[in-house]
């Protein structure tokens, strides 16, 4: 008898502590914590201000710290080191020692965000309570410290690649000197802004070979004369601003992502912050993985692919942004066909010449593409926390399609702008897609 219970004993106990050890692993290879990192990465985004450049550089080593601490997840997938530009190889886990890889990741992310915020106080505290939830998952404490003391090995050679891609340099560049021609970009109202990121084309690329890589060809000649194909674009977008229907204003408005948005009453002005369009992407990558209930290995990369195309996009565009110095829609309006008219969206500090958000939609539709497949059906719920709503689209190029020509419904572009910038972002994307591998090749 006392045989058959002490039997019965252990039995409980090997399957009360089976249970355990399928409960951490199912806690600690859910995706859950890597998407709510990276919200809060979007969120100290959004709080501390990074213009959209700045914005897509974080999020691009961010991604890169949990994809390659994540990666493992998955024996398929392959370390980025010696593809991207000047990372070299990525320390690597201990072989035969167990980790949890969620866990590993989420830690990568969050340790590497550090370096690169300024409200760093809340970041930690979000941080605690994610470890702590990590505990609670019944994670043994071996297990538990040498995935976190990965993800920081991780992070650490993240930030030391980043402090080599000529950031920091960049900050004591000169600013952008206000040209007096005509057919130059002039600061637009209501804060008259100084140009953002005029040197950003300096920024080391991430796999792109180089800022100009992608070159386009050059805007529409500048005319004032009313006969003049420039003149007829700029009249286009005077008359759809002036003509928008309900849905065109929807569409600018759900794709406006102007990350600082200046808000004037009487003699009072104060900002409104509001998602990047690199941090809408980002958070379209986590409603696909969620509809696509993506295991973790399929979820960091989806990150990096999306984080990598929006980081290069950037960086392409803003190289042609300011060799083309092209006038924004709202100051030639005002000075050549009525002066009282105002876009529906507030023009962004920077040259018009090719539109930012269309570059960097397409590349990163394009790495989504390359990563869910085409023809993916989601809804975007991105906006919904900025009162905005919900949109559904057929596939990632159907919403990048809607992000572009939101610019011109928005009265912030030239039609030219958002189809040359979807072309650029495409190249951006389709290159990077075939040339960054994650996965083993066959």
């Amino acid at each position: 008898m006392k045989a058959k219970i002490g039997f019965v004993a252990i039995l409980i106990l090997l399957t009360t502590c089976s249970k355990q050890t399928n409960n951490y692993k199912r806690v600690t290879e859910d995706p859950v914590f890597i998407h709510r990192s990276i919200k809060t990465v979007t969120d100290r985004i959004v709080h501390d201000i990074f213009s959209p450049p700045v914005a897509s550089r974080i999020y691009a080593y961010v991604s890169v710290a949990g994809y390659e601490a994540g990666r493992h997840a998955d024996p398929n997938l392959v370390s980025l080191g010696g593809q991207l530009n000047g990372l070299a190889d990525v320390p690597q886990p201990e072989t035969q020692a167990e980790y949890a890889w969620g866990l590993a990741a989420t830690q990568a992310v969050l340790a590497t965000v550090k370096a690169f915020i300024f409200t760093e106080a809340v970041l930690l505290d979000f941080h605690e309570d994610i470890l702590q939830e990590y505990r609670q998952a019944g994670i043994p404490q071996d297990v538990f410290d040498r995935s976190v003391a990965y993800g920081n090995k991780v992070a650490a050679h993240i930030i030391a690649w980043s402090s080599k891609d000529n950031y920091k340099q960049s900050r004591s560049f000169p600013k952008y000197s206000i040209q007096q021609s005509p057919s130059t970009w002039k600061p637009t109202p209501p804060a008259y802004m100084d140009a953002v990121e005029p040197h950003w084309n300096k920024i080391r690329t991430f796999a792109i070979d180089s800022a100009s890589q992608f070159r386009c060809s050059p805007p529409p000649a500048f005319s004032q004369n009313k006969n003049s194909e420039f003149f007829k674009i700029a009249k286009e977008v005077y008359d759809v601003g002036k003509n928008l229907s309900e849905e065109q204003e929807g569409i600018a408005r759900f794709w406006d992502c102007n990350p600082f948005v200046m808000n004037v009453r009487g003699h009072v002005m104060y900002a409104t912050k509001k998602i990047s369009p690199g941090g809408h992407w980002m958070n379209i990558v986590r409603v696909a993985s969620k509809t696509a209930n993506a295991k973790l290995g399929t979820v960091v990369e989806a990150y990096v692919y999306t984080a990598l195309c929006l980081a290069d996009g950037f960086i392409a565009c803003w190289d042609e942004k300011y060799r083309s110095l092209l006038v924004r829609p709202e100051t030639f309006i005002n000075e050549n066909i009525d002066p009282n008219w105002t876009p529906l969206l507030q023009t962004p500090p920077f040259p018009e010449y090719i539109s930012g958000h269309s570059v960097i939609s397409a590349a990163a539709a394009t790495g989504l593409t390359h990563v869910f497949g085409d023809n993916f059906a989601f809804t975007d719920s991105t906006e919904v926390e900025f009162r905005l709503g919900v949109r559904s689209f057929k596939s990632f190029n159907d919403a990048s399609g809607e992000a572009a020509v939101s610019r011109l419904y928005g009265g912030i572009h030239y039609r030219q702008a958002c189809e040359v910038g979807t072309a650029m972002g495409t190249a951006v994307g389709t290159f990077i897609s075939a040339n960054i591998h994650t996965r083993r090749q066959q």
